[in-house]
């Protein structure tokens, strides 16, 4: 077998070979003689330009691939031939006499489909080139090593339920690595080989398509399809692989909604208020999401005008609730039809049927103890205001609907009627009038009046009653205000001097149907013009009034037109004053010399008021200011800051020092002698220094140094402390060693402590202190 392959392969050489020698080229001879020498062509001498090798090939030896060859070769062991480029010396490797290309391992083309290689022939001998260098090709050839793979699967698809047969579904690709230019390595073929009989693939494509008309994803809603890829063109021998893909089927609205039940009975209790929940009703629907969405409706009258029927928030529930109260005594149950309608609905599928069923709904109304029920939802009555108290007002009625013959107690409740204007019949519910009533004090009542039942007092029902009292004629028209004006004297005659208006408090005879009359005949100062409007103009006659300095009373008459008529009298004064040309008052009799003119006698004592409030605020004022400053001068007398307390005894000075004797606490054993003259006295500073010993010649041991430098220190009065503070050396003595303070030691003779017995027999914790007053340490043994 190997004999034909190499065969071939030198067939596959001659063809490269004539393609190389049909290019002419400088004959390497003449390149090396005289330069006067013809330039001759040759034809190249290499044998093979290209080689073939079969990839994945692992024989136990080296396989030989191919040879080269050059003319200049003559078989003597003169030429060496050479090889480099990729892979040269370690994938191929080349006898250096015969020309033999042998490839060393096994290749793969997927790694890397081809080599370039240089060869060269030269002198064994002197490594001279005798050929140039070509290059030339090293082709791994294919074979059927690789499978099929997906590199993206599995796969997830999704397809509407009830699609045609053929309906794609998804496309699913597959690789081969083996080189789809040599043979049917890469050549796939698909198939399907788990869904069927669902589902189909295109052989050659890889599309997925529907194999079923009429999936229904209410009967399965996924599919597992497994694909296959198959090399080689699908025949045998060739190499596979697999992926899956997952079908889901999406919904569509291609089931109508069904009621589980062909009838629905509900109860409900006669007090339940519009509003309140009765019941629910579901329409079953199999299909997803918008597609399952309801619609309810009452197809009957009777029922929608006692209910209505909403769809909750998931839009598949429907919720029947009251609309207008009920009553078991009126009507005792409700019979009527509910319907359920798909929202959406896809006319591809309008031949599955209507998309809306029809249920039947009773609903039971229970009896409840009721209170009782009035005959109206609110009264209006009217009585005449002046009325003798028990006069009757009207009457109220109600009924107990459980039982009609049961009897009924009526009341009033206190807080609707805090005056007790009226009182009402407890068994009959007539309303009277308690207290004579006043239309001008209180026009409306409004009463709150209470039923219950006798045999259960928890039944009660409560109704507004509302009282008008109606208006007599029973007040005189009056003035709207007093009137007091002038006149000029100089005013001409005809001149209007006020207008009166009138007012009367009653209905029947108002304010616009009130007359008025003043003074008549010829004698009289000023006219009365009734203007029937309720008012009145004030003139000056034809004649002028004569001045004097009291003002003119003028009489007037009212009455009203009531049944029966009512009158009375006013009157309004008039002053006669001076005025100035321009219509200003000048002055008036008699408050000409009291006020300025204008100005009326209440303004005046208004005024008056006014600055003698001010006056008594500013005084008071001034009080208050003037008793702050006389407190302010006290507190300053004792200002007292920062903390700092002011005592008056100043203290015992000397007398406090010398109060007690301190001699006692005193060292005994360390006193010095007590020098000549007065003591002096170590809390103050002295005046003079006290000498200081002077230093002993020669070597002098540290401990009677310190015994001499410490008793200087304890009879110098002049070093601290002073100022008072006292320092106590003397520790008692209830010690066997007496004091270990320092500050004695200086009243010891020689300088040296004197214990009562040696410092080193205290043990190791003394043996310091021991060292520090000169006692040796004993010799060890």
């Amino acid at each position: 077998m190997w004999g034909l392959v190499r065969l071939l392969l030198a067939w596959l050489g001659g063809w490269g070979c004539m393609g190389r020698l049909a290019a002419p080229a400088r004959a390497w001879a003449g390149s090396r003689g005289s330069p006067g020498a013809a330039l001759l062509r040759t034809r190249r001498s290499w044998v093979w330009n290209q080689f073939f090798v079969i990839e994945e090939y692992a024989g136990p030896e080296p396989v030989l691939i191919g040879k080269l060859h050059s003319d200049v070769d003559r078989g003597e062991g003169r030429t060496k031939y050479l090889l480099t480029g990729e892979g040269a010396g370690t994938v191929f490797v080349i006898d250096e006499a015969t020309g033999n290309i042998h490839v060393t391992k096994s290749l793969d083309r997927e790694e890397k489909a081809q080599y370039v290689l240089l060869a060269q022939a030269v002198d064994r001998a002197s490594n001279r080139p005798l050929e140039p260098p070509s290059e030339f090709i090293i082709k791994v050839q294919d074979i059927n090593d690789n499978p099929p793979i997906f590199p993206l699967g599995p796969y997830h698809a999704t397809v509407p339920e009830m699609s045609n047969v053929g309906t794609s579904v998804i496309q699913v690709t597959a690789h081969d690595a083996d080189d789809p230019s040599y043979g049917n390595s890469a050549k796939l073929v698909y198939t399907v080989l788990d869904g069927l009989p669902f589902f189909s693939v295109d052989p050659q494509t890889g599309v997925v398509r529907t194999a079923i008309p009429n999936m229904d994803r209410e009967t399965q809603e996924e599919f597992l399809v497994v694909i296959q890829a198959k090399d080689m063109g699908g025949h045998m021998g060739g190499l596979s692989g697999s992926t899956t893909v997952t079908v889901t089927l999406s919904d569509v609205n291609d089931n109508p909604p069904k009621f589980p039940q062909s009838l629905y009975q509900f109860s409900v209790v006669e007090t339940a208020g519009p509003g309140t929940l009765v019941g629910r009703l579901r329409a079953q629907d199999p299909d997803l999401g918008d597609n399952a969405l309801m619609a309810y409706s009452i197809l009957d009258g009777e029922g929608s005008e006692a209910f209505s029927i909403s769809t909750d928030s998931q839009g598949r529930d429907g919720l029947l609730t009251i609309r207008k109260p009920l009553d078991f005594e009126t009507r005792r149950s409700y019979s009527f039809r509910v319907e359920a309608t798909n929202t959406l609905i896809d006319p591809a599928y309008l031949r599955r049927g209507p998309f809306k069923d029809v249920a039947s709904v009773r609903v039971a109304v229970q009896d409840a103890p009721e209170p009782p029920a009035f005959t109206q939802a609110a009264y209006h009555l009217a009585v005449p205001e002046n009325k003798a108290p028990g006069t009757l007002v009207g009457q109220v009625s109600a009924a107990d609907l459980d039982s009609p013959a049961s009897p009924i107690r009526y009341s009033i409740l206190p807080h609707s009627d805090p005056e007790r204007c009226f009182s009402i019949e407890p068994e009959d519910g007539i309303i009277r009038t308690a207290v004579p009533l006043d239309r001008e004090a209180r026009v409306w009542h409004n009463l709150t009046v209470l039923a219950t039942e006798l045999d259960s007092s928890a039944q009660a029902s409560r109704v507004q009653v509302a009282i008008q009292t109606l208006d007599e004629n029973d007040n005189a028209p009056q003035l709207a205000e007093p009137y007091d004006t002038f006149v000029c004297d100089s005013a001409p005659p005809g001149q209007l001097i006020q207008v009166i208006r009138a007012l009367d408090r009653d209905e029947v005879g108002n304010s616009s149907r009130v007359s008025l009359q003043g003074p008549l005949g010829p004698d009289a100062n000023f006219t009365v013009r009734d203007n029937r409007d309720g008012s009145a103009s004030l003139l000056l006659p034809s004649r002028p009034a004569p001045p004097r300095q009291a003002p003119y009373l003028v009489p007037i008459e009212l009455w009203d037109w009531g049944q029966p008529a009512l009158s009375s009298t006013a009157t309004v004064t008039v002053s006669v004053c001076r005025c100035r040309p321009d219509g200003s008052v000048a002055s008036c009799w008699p408050e000409a010399q009291l006020s300025p003119a204008g100005l009326s006698t209440g303004a005046l004592l208004a005024i008056v008021t006014c600055v003698g409030t001010l006056l008594a605020l500013v005084v008071l004022f001034v009080a208050l200011r003037r008793q702050k400053q006389e407190a302010l001068m006290v507190l300053e007398e004792e200002d007292v800051r920062e903390n700092i307390i002011t005592y008056d005894d100043e203290g015992g000075g000397e007398e406090d020092t010398e109060a007690f004797d301190i001699s006692a606490l005193q060292n005994p054993d360390g006193a010095a002698l007590p020098a000549p003259g007065p003591p002096a006295r170590r809390d103050v500073l002295p005046r003079a220094r006290a000498p200081r010993q002077p230093r002993p010649p020669g070597p002098a041991d540290v401990a009677q140094l310190l015994a001499l430098r410490l008793r200087e220190a304890d009879d110098d009065p002049s070093v601290p402390p002073y100022d008072s503070v006292q320092v106590y050396g003397y520790e008692g003595r209830g010690s066997s060693c007496g004091s270990l303070s320092s500050l004695g030691s200086g009243s010891e003779a020689g300088g040296a402590p004197g214990p009562a017995e040696p410092l080193d027999d205290w043990g190791p914790l003394f043996r310091t202190l021991a060292e520090l007053y000169g006692v040796k340490e004993p010799p060890g043994p």
